[in-house]
C-alpha cells in the first residue's frame, strides 16, 4: 500500500528506555515505548506532525474532550516477522474506522497520510521496542482529543491526534468467563456503539466492576429494547460455534463496534468453507443450543484480545460451561491462522500486512 509521504518533525530521546522491556515479562498497557505522534487541529485544517519523546501532556483544566466527551481512539498491533522487520496488521482499516468514529462524534477527519506515514515513522523509529516472543506484540494506540479551551456544549474547534505506543503481552492469559447483562445497556440504535469513543467505555465500567465482584472477566451487553440479543463483550466481538456453523451478531443498528478481527475472522472462516452467520442472536437460542449440546466453542475477538476463548457463560442462574478448549477445532485453527498472518509466517493474500 502507497501512502503520500509528509513532512513529520522528528525530535528523537537522548536516551532509550529499551532496557525498561522484558520480553518474557510484558504486562498489557503498563510500558510505553521511547515515543509519540502529535498533530494539531486548529483554524480548520492540521499542523505539522511531530515525534517527540513520550511525555506528559500540558491541559487547561477547562480542556474540552475532560468535560463533554469528545474523545475517540484505535487499537493497532505491529509484530515482528522471521526476518526481525516490524509490519503492522491493517492499519488501514483501522484509519477508515476512526475517522467514523470521528464524524459521529463532530470532530475532523484524519488525513490518511497523517494516520498511516505518522504510524509507520513511529514504528520504524521505536522498531527496537517491537517484541518478538509468540504472543508479543507493539500495540499502537492512536487517539484524538477535543482541545478548546472552553466550558460550554457545543462541538470543539480545536483537536490533537496522537500516537502512543506499549509493548504488548496476551490480553487474557486464560479462557474468560463471561456474565450476560441484561440489567444495563451498552448502546442504542441511532447512538454511539460502532463508534470507538471514549464514553461508551466509560459507560462500562461500573457494570463491569460489579460483575467482577461475583467472579466473572467480561459482560456480553444484550439490546436495549428487550435484553433478548447479545451484542458484543465489552473488549471485543464475539462468535458461537452452534452445531456445524459460526454465529455472530450482526452489524445492523449501528450497536456494536465493527471489529477489524472480526472481519478478518469471517473471512478466513469462509475461505476454510465454514459456514459463517451474521444474524441477530437471542441469548434463549444460545441456552437451547447450550442445553441440546449444540454450543461447542464460543470465542471472543478483538485486537488487544486476539482470540479469546469463553469458557463459561452466565445468564441469571444458568452457568454455561462449555467443553475443553482443549477439543476446540474452529477457535484453535483460527488463533493459528491468525498469528501466522499477523507475523508474517504466512503469505498475505489480503493485502494485510503494512511493511513499516
Amino acid at each position: 500500500m502507497s501512502v503520500t509521504t509528509i513532512d513529520i518533525r522528528v525530535n528523537p530521546v537522548s536516551k532509550s528506555r529499551i532496557n525498561e522491556l522484558n520480553e518474557s515479562d510484558i504486562h498489557f498497557g503498563k510500558l510505553y515505548s521511547d515515543h509519540m505522534l502529535v498533530a494539531n487541529y486548529a483554524n480548520g485544517e492540521w499542523e505539522l506532525p511531530e515525534i517527540m519523546p513520550f511525555s506528559n501532556l500540558s491541559l487547561s483544566p477547562a480542556t474540552t474532550f475532560m468535560h463533554y466527551g469528545q474523545a475517540i481512539f484505535e487499537g493497532v498491533k505491529a509484530y515482528k516477522d522471521p526476518q526481525g522487520n516490524p509490519i503492522i496488521f491493517r492499519p488501514h482499516d483501522n484509519w477508515k474506522r476512526f475517522n467514523r468514529s470521528a464524524e459521529r462524534m463532530a470532530m475532523p477527519a484524519v488525513p490518511e497520510e497523517i494516520f498511516m506515514e505518522g504510524l509507520r515513522r513511529l514504528v520504524d523509529l521505536d522498531r527496537d521496542w517491537v517484541p518478538s516472543l509468540d504472543g508479543t506484540s507493539l500495540y499502537l494506540r492512536p487517539f484524538m482529543i477535543a482541545t478548546d479551551e472552553f466550558i460550554g456544549v457545543r462541538p470543539a474547534e480545536r483537536f490533537s491526534f496522537i500516537i502512543i505506543t506499549s509493548p504488548a503481552g496476551p490480553y487474557y492469559a486464560k479462557p474468560v468467563t463471561i456474565y450476560v447483562q441484561d440489567q444495563y445497556v451498552r448502546a442504542f440504535p441511532g447512538g454511539t456503539g460502532f463508534a470507538k469513543n471514549a464514553g461508551n467505555y466509560g459507560a462500562c465500567m461500573y457494570p463491569t466492576q460489579q460483575i467482577r465482584k461475583l467472579g466473572y472477566d467480561q459482560i456480553l451487553w444484550t439490546d436495549g429494547f428487550e435484553h433478548k440479543y447479545v451484542q458484543e463483550i465489552g473488549t471485543m466481538n464475539v462468535f458461537f460455534v452452534i452445531g456445524d456453523k459460526v454465529v455472530t451478531p450482526d452489524l445492523a443498528g449501528g450497536t456494536i463496534l465493527e471489529g477489524i478481527t472480526r472481519d478478518s475472522i469471517i473471512t478466513l472462516l469462509r475461505e476454510r468453507g465454514t459456514t459463517v452467520e451474521e444474524r441477530p442472536l437471542s441469548i434463549d437460542e444460545l441456552r437451547e443450543a447450550y442445553n441440546q449440546g449444540e454450543l461447542k466453542e464460543a470465542f471472543g475477538a478483538g485486537t488487544a484480545a486476539s482470540i479469546a476463548p469463553i469458557s463459561e457463560l452466565t445468564f441469571h442462574d444458568q452457568h454455561m460451561v462449555l467443553p475443553d478448549v482443549a477439543t476446540w477445532e474452529i477457535a484453535g485453527w483460527l488463533k493459528q491462522e491468525m498469528a501466522d498472518i499477523r507475523y508474517g509466517r504466512k503469505a498475505d493474500t489480503h493485502g494485510w500486512i503494512f511493511r513499516v
